[in-house]
């Protein structure tokens, strides 16, 4: 006697409409966490996302959940753009100054402050988003550093220190006047990164998880 088996519950999917808000939303929110830092009023990113108040907290019942958002998605790009170069494979070294560079087309340096903020630094999907992100930056290191193209006295966290900083623009000064500034300043950090290396760095290389130990979360 064959057992009837439970009909699945469909699950209906959001309308294209209502997707369409939600990434006009996530962009507006970058947008304006850049220019002006992550207190920016909702309203002004319904604004300029083109909708309304309730379609903000429709989408995000509160700041960290928008800001969560909003990191995650750079760091999806991020990813993505790291996989892509990687799957090229072309020359190891270029392939990672392009990184360096993406990054700060992105606002990564943006973005870094907001992690250090009260929202949940290890909510699943942000957890996520990182440990995909930074072993993908330790693969494109890893290649450049066996090809013989990167000095062998730096680690991933060096590196994020460095982009960090050489991309954060200062909340509530227009962002795109200066990105001749930044990606010229990236191009010198890049120099010197290439191996050989012409001088001893100071101290010792730095890893992202020593990068965490050392910079707890605000409580």
């Amino acid at each position: 006697m064959e057992t009837a088996t439970p009909e699945r519950r469909r699950v209906p999917r959001p309308r294209a409409d209502a997707l369409r808000n939600r990434e006009r939303i996530v962009a507006a929110a970058r947008e304006m966490f850049v220019e002006f830092g992550p207190e920016v009023p909702f309203d002004e990113i319904a604004r300029r996302a083109g909708v309304g108040n309730a379609t903000v907290y429709r989408n995000f019942p509160d700041r960290d959940a928008l800001a969560r958002e909003v990191v995650c998605a750079v760091m999806d790009r991020t990813s993505e753009w790291i996989e892509a170069a990687l799957a090229e494979g072309n020359d190891a070294f270029e392939s990672l100054s392009g990184f360096v560079h993406f990054s700060a087309d992105e606002r990564i340096g943006a973005m870094c402050p907001m992690l250090a903020e009260s929202f949940d630094r290890n909510h699943p999907d942000l957890f996520a988003a990182r440990e995909r992100t930074m072993a993908l930056i330790e693969e494109l290191m890893a290649r450049a550093r066996e090809a013989g193209q990167l000095r062998t006295d730096v680690e991933s966290g060096d590196l994020m220190v460095a982009v960090s900083q050489l991309t954060r623009p200062l909340p509530g000064t227009p962002c795109q006047g200066i990105d001749r500034f930044v990606h010229r300043h990236l191009q010198l950090f890049l120099d010197g990164l290439r191996a050989p290396a012409p001088s001893e760095l100071p101290g010792v290389a730095a890893t992202v998880e020593e990068l965490r130990r050392a910079c707890p979360r605000k409580s």
